[in-house]
């Protein structure tokens, strides 16, 4: 089985539910476990990978392993994986459910119609942050799509302060030395490195400034060298 990432998840008694021992905000007459299924599809669909899952659910005293798969659906540790199916065809009325209008987007972005895209990215990442904050986990994961979006349409002002932002969020969300964190530090930095002298400058400063906040000094020594430079 190839797996993405693994995740730890609990649920109390009381429904309070916890990935990766941070709690996460779970909406009034939504069940805890469509929560972890809604955060962790977004990243399975974005590496294309599914995700193991942990659970540890204290209301029913159960234990079991699951996989949330890039499609969104949910599967038992260790099936193999299905078939793939034939995609549906486009009936013209736009996708209701939050993973449909994701694989709409996502679909769009491999077809490099990116205006299509970054509409309903943005559209996604106005309804996970007004539902359950800005910086949740399943925000956050929305943000990186709409980042991967801007890179790849050669936005790379947006890109490189989208990344920043994302850097520090996961910094202040999981800590030091975290995987996510560190990945949105490296894809600042190759944005920026894109991008006009123009519009290099007035975001080098920034850059520079959350490398040295959520990296180590002496793992940014190149890239900071490289930044000094490029300014002359």
């Amino acid at each position: 089985m190839n797996t993405s990432t693994r995740y730890q998840v609990h649920i109390s008694r009381e429904g309070q539910l916890h990935l990766d021992n941070e709690p996460q905000v779970v909406p009034y007459g939504v069940d805890p476990s469509q929560v972890v299924v809604q955060v962790l599809h977004i990243e399975a669909a974005g590496s294309g990978q599914p995700v193991l899952v942990q659970v540890q659910d204290e209301r029913t005293a159960s234990r079991f392993d699951m996989q949330v798969m890039p499609d969104g659906t949910t599967q038992a540790a260790g099936t193999p994986p299905a078939a793939p199916q034939p995609a549906p065809i486009p009936t013209g009325q736009p996708p209701s459910s939050l993973f449909d209008r994701l694989a709409a987007a996502q679909a769009a972005g491999r077809a490099h119609d990116f205006d299509t895209a970054i509409a309903a990215a943005d559209d996604i990442l106005q309804q996970l942050t007004a539902e359950q904050g800005e910086t949740a986990s399943a925000t956050l994961e929305a943000a990186q799509f709409r980042a991967d979006l801007a890179y790849l349409s050669g936005e790379f002002a947006f890109a490189t302060a989208s990344w920043i932002w994302l850097a520090l969020a996961w910094f202040d969300r999981l800590g030091p030395g975290k995987r996510r964190t560190q990945i949105a530090a490296q894809n600042a930095a190759q944005a920026w490195m894109h991008l006009p002298p123009q519009e290099a400058g007035p975001l080098a400063s920034d850059l520079v400034n959350m490398l040295m906040e959520v990296t180590a000094p002496e793992r940014t020594v190149t890239i900071r060298a490289q930044i000094a430079e490029r300014l002359g």
